[in-house]
């Protein structure tokens, strides 16, 4: 509270006003240098008084003024008001005096404060008080010069000086507030001063003045009759006056656009009477209040209906068809042009009326020959019209059908008689439609056609109306005829004993000739023998087995098609030749490398020519076959297997014929390295994929062959050459290249190997990868805790990097099944409330407009355990003699396993911490200690793993000093916590960071390691 005294006298006669400033108040002024003093009550500042007279104060909201009479010094003023802990003190507004236009405010106690009992007068020019945009007092605007669409509004201008003295930019709001249930208007204004807006003005409520109707709407029609128009209109907006008359004006059909008055009062709706029929009148309404008269409303045309037209003639035929006629009618005379007429128009069939506005041309169609049609306009209908539709063409005829088909000919019969008919005739192969027919008949017989032939026909009719469309094809075939005579057959090469060839012609060219099988017959000519077919086949040749040595044989043959069978050729008899010669004996082998071979053998001179030797090479019995025929006792056999058993045998020849084979003599190569890899290609999936490797076609080539052979040595490995570089690969037949480029080219070859050595090289295989969808990025783990997880990813190279590339990051659940943990757009995720020291497997995929690129291989990352938690200093209590004991707090057991605690001691003339002490218990005795000695103490927790038998030491908790003092007293011991300053050394949190950080660094190598293993 601030209290402003009479005026008193000074030396120099000068008013003086006393300010009184209260206990627990400041009072605050700014010298003419601009700085601020503050003076702190109880002090009364003396301040002198241009008139020494009390001006007049403007209270602001929330204070209260009361002059009081002090002994001594005259009346005084007092200004109150309840303030809080933190409310500012302001002063009044006074106008009078440039000193009082300020305000008081509280200042900090970092300002300057004079002393209390202060009393020095200070001149009042230099003085000036702080100024506050929120203390200024707002008085409501005035409103005057209200009209019905218009008022003026006024208010007083508010002066504000800145804190240099200079007038701030300021401005006016205005609010205008919608009028409410009192139908009047509320307008309030504030004032914004350099961007920061004042307090509100009170609200003035005023009511603009009553105006003339709004224009209403144009009137509706409710009714019409030939002689009265019905008419209604909704009331406008009154405006704030009742509207008391509406006013009806019409141009009485004469479209002059003069109106006149026709009704006048206070109803919505007026009948119009005595009017024309078929007229159109013209309406407007007004709507009247006591200020005055509305504007017209829009202009709005209603016609009365017309009167029964007169009996009009009947319609005439202008055009008939088919199935449609088209008729006119004229439009009555006694209708008037503006009038719209409807007309009916019927026909004799009930079930087909027509009743529309119709052009005066309509075309009705028809289904019958004969109709009668009527119009009618609202009156009496006008007299019959009979016509009469024109015939049509007839429809498509029934498809025709074939009968009695011959070589040469084929009978054509289709439906019933109707005027005359036509058939067309082609070739299947050429479609050119030829008339082979023309006529009623319902039958006709198609002769000297070629056999086997395909032809198509199609039939159409004719009558008055025209010809019909022609039906769907038919097609027809003529019959094939049986085969003619063959020729004898001759022979092929060389009769031998046992065997012969024989070869034929067929017969003559045709169509029969077409799809002919043969068949052979043969019949021995001894006595008794009968005939037997030896073959049966579409070739004409024929090798005529299991016959005996010079014998003689009859043969002839004969044609067959689906016709039947033809005559038989004429007989030609044979004779079989002599015998072969006698069994050889066994050849001799002698192997000379892996591939090469020599074989001689001899033979017993037993007095037959031998013309050849055949010698048969092979694996087995199964698959031996001929590698030499000739007149020599030797062969050479190379480009043979390694490590493969072989056998041959030998026969000899002669003009009668081959002797019986040799006995079988078996050899076996020697093992050598691979064969040619086969088989060698690109396939689109890997045969044996992996979850930890997904495969991408972008970047990997999945490949297979076929397992050559080992030539007798146990495979090793494949050699997979791509350009420059040589990929190995295990004793599989399948391999993935993996981190290759996308969309590229590469050109491949693949040998085999075996201890013997490696083999050639295959064919060079050209493949191309797949252009990307987007390569999974690389997952790492960014920062790992005990139950956290930071994973980022990213690619190796910017190129890579696209606007529109959004992560699927997967995490492995329970059961074993991957879910979705993140999706978007960022290279950065964090993972909260896991379990420490468990695995978690983690997949990355990218997926842009390309699609969705593979998932990345599966990362396990495992959560490192938590360490112990820091222990608080410990107490320190003296014992007896040069001994004290130490204490401190305990932590429970971490998830089973055990905390022990590690207790150091730095003192005396060392440098660094000893540890004294290492175990499960929370307190330690020290003795032999030195007495006036400055000692630390400090202990930290260790986690002992029961799994790893890993320890996890926590960070150092804070020293605690104690000092040994020798008196007779107790020595007191003084324990603070402090910071131990070491120099160039690592702090204690230092050190047990790098701890922490190494331990975690070490857990991730051991799990990217295991990772690899696996």
């Amino acid at each position: 509270m601030i209290f402003y005294t009479a005026p008193l006298l000074s030396t120099d006669g000068t008013p003086v006003i006393l300010v009184q400033v209260n206990p627990g108040e400041t009072f605050t002024i700014r010298m003419e240098d601009g700085a601020l003093q503050c003076i702190q009550g109880p002090a009364e500042v003396p301040m002198m008084s241009p008139n020494g007279s009390i001006p007049p104060i403007h209270v602001p909201p929330g204070y209260i003024s009361q002059v009081t009479v002090r002994n001594g010094s005259g009346p005084c003023v007092r200004v109150a008001k309840p303030l809080s802990h933190n409310e500012d003190v302001i002063s009044p507004l006074i106008g009078e005096y440039p000193f009082l236009g300020n305000m008081f405010t509280k200042c900090d106690s970092s300002m300057q404060q004079p002393n209390k009992q202060q009393k020095n007068r200070l001149n009042f020019k230099q003085l000036c008080f702080v100024i506050k945009l929120e203390s200024v007092c707002i008085l409501g605007p005035q409103v005057s010069n209200v009209q019905s669409r218009s008022a003026l509004v006024s208010w007083t201008s508010v002066s504000v000086l800145g804190s240099s003295g200079q007038v701030p930019s300021c401005g006016y709001e205005l609010q205008l507030k919608d009028k409410g249930r009192d139908g009047k208007y509320k307008v309030v204004y504030s004032t914004v001063c350099n961007s920061v807006k004042g307090p509100s003005s009170d609200a003035r409520a005023f009511t603009t003045h009553s105006a003339p109707p709004d224009t209403p709407l144009p009137p509706r029609l409710s009714h019409r009759t030939k002689s009265s128009l019905t008419l209604q209109w909704k009331p406008p907006a009154d405006n704030g006056s009742k509207i008391t008359n509406y006013v009806l004006e019409w141009d009485e059909g004469k479209k002059n656009s003069i109106f006149r008055e026709y009704y006048v009062g206070h109803q919505r709706h007026c009948k119009v009477m005595r009017l024309y029929p078929a007229v159109g009148y013209t309406f407007r309404v007004a709507a009247l209040n006591d200020i005055g008269t509305s504007g017209f409303s829009t202009e709005v045309v209603f016609y009365t209906t017309g009167s029964l037209p007169q009996t009009s003639l009947p319609p005439w035929l202008v055009q008939a068809g088919p199935s449609w006629v088209t008729l006119e009618w004229m439009r009555p005379n006694s209708c008037s042009t503006e009038e719209v007429v409807t007309y009916t128009l019927e026909m004799q069939d009930e079930t087909k009326v027509l009743n529309s506005p119709l052009p005066p041309h309509p075309i009705i169609p028809l289904c019958r020959s004969y109709y009668g049609f009527l119009g009618e306009w609202h009156s009496a209908p006008s007299s019959l019209l009979v016509c009469k539709t024109t015939p049509d063409r007839p429809g498509p005829p029934v498809n025709p059908a074939v009968n009695t088909v011959t070589y040469h000919s084929f009978c054509v019969t289709w439906g019933r008689k109707i005027f005359k008919y036509f058939i067309n005739l082609c070739l299947c192969s050429e479609r050119q439609w030829a008339t082979l027919y023309r006529g009623p008949e319902r039958k006709h017989l198609c002769e000297d056609r070629k056999p086997a032939t395909s032809y198509s026909l199609r039939l159409s009719c004719v009558n008055v109306g025209g010809q019909s469309q022609c039906s769907d094809d038919l097609t027809v075939c003529t019959h094939i005829p049986p085969p003619g005579r063959c020729q004898p057959p001759i022979i092929v090469g060389n009769v031998k004993h046992k065997e012969m060839t024989l070869q034929w012609d067929g017969p003559l060219c045709g169509e029969e000739s077409e799809n002919v099988e043969f068949s052979l017959e043969m019949c021995a000519m001894e006595e008794g023998s009968e005939p037997t077919e030896v073959y049966c086949g579409c070739k004409a040749e024929c090798t005529v087995g299991n016959l005996l040595p010079g014998t003689t044989y009859r043969f002839q043959v004969r044609a067959a098609n689906s016709a039947g069978y033809g005559p038989y050729s004429e007989s030609v008899e044979i004779s079989t030749a002599a015998g072969p010669p006698g069994q050889c004996r066994p050849p001799a082998i002698n192997v000379m490398s892996h591939t090469c071979a020599d074989v001689t053998w001899e033979v017993k001179s037993s007095g037959i020519d031998i013309s050849e030797y055949r010698l048969d090479w092979g694996r087995d019995l199964d698959s031996l076959e001929l590698v030499y025929s000739g007149t020599e006792t030797y062969f050479q056999i190379s480009n043979l297997e390694a490590s493969t058993d072989y056998c041959c045998r030998l026969q000899a020849v002669n003009q009668a014929g081959a002797g019986p084979y040799s006995d079988l003599v078996t050899c076996r190569t020697p093992a050598a390295a691979p064969d040619v890899v086969s088989g060698f290609c690109l396939v689109d999936h890997p045969l044996n994929p992996t979850e930890s490797e997904p495969f991408s076609h972008s970047t990997c080539l999945a490949l297979t062959w076929d397992e050559p052979r080992c030539n007798g040595a146990e495979m090793t490995s494949y050699s997979i050459s791509m350009g420059d570089s040589i990929i190995t690969a295990g004793n599989v037949t399948c391999h993935i290249i993996r981190d290759l480029l996308p969309d590229s080219e590469y050109s491949l070859q693949i040998r085999a190997e075996n201890e013997m050595g490696p083999g050639p090289f295959s064919q060079t295989l050209t493949v191309r990868t797949r252009p990307l969808p987007p390569s999974p990025p690389r997952l790492e783990c960014a920062a790992v805790g005990p139950q956290s997880l930071k994973l980022r990813w990213g690619f190796s190279s910017r190129s890579q990097l696209t606007d529109d590339t959004t992560y699927v990051l997967q995490m492995e659940d329970r059961n074993q099944r991957f879910v979705v943990v993140y999706r978007g757009p960022s290279h950065t995720f964090k993972l909260q409330r896991l379990s420490e020291s468990s695995r978690y497997r983690f997949r990355i995929q990218a997926v842009s407009e390309a699609g969705e690129g593979p998932f990345s291989e599966t990362y396990t990352i495992c959560t490192t355990k938590s360490l112990p938690q820091t222990l608080k200093a410990p107490r320190v209590v003296q014992l007896k003699g040069n001994a004290c004991e130490v204490t401190w707090e305990s932590i429970p057991p971490m998830r089973g396993d055990r905390i022990s605690y590690v207790l150091q001691v730095l003192g005396g003339r060392g440098s660094d911490y000893k540890q004294v002490y290492k175990g499960d218990e929370t307190s330690f005795q020290l003795s032999g200690l030195q007495w006036n000695t400055d000692y630390r103490v400090r202990v930290f927790a260790c986690r002992r793993c029961a799994d790893t038998l890993q320890e996890l030491w926590g960070s150092f908790g804070p020293s605690a000093h104690f000092n040994l003092r020798r008196s007779d007293a107790t020595l007191a011991v003084e324990a603070d916590v402090t910071r131990v300053s070491m120099g160039n050394t690592l702090t204690d949190e230092q050190f047990a960071g790098l701890m922490v950080f190494g331990v975690a660094s070490l857990s991730v190598l051991m799990a990217f390691l295991l990772q690899l293993l696996i």
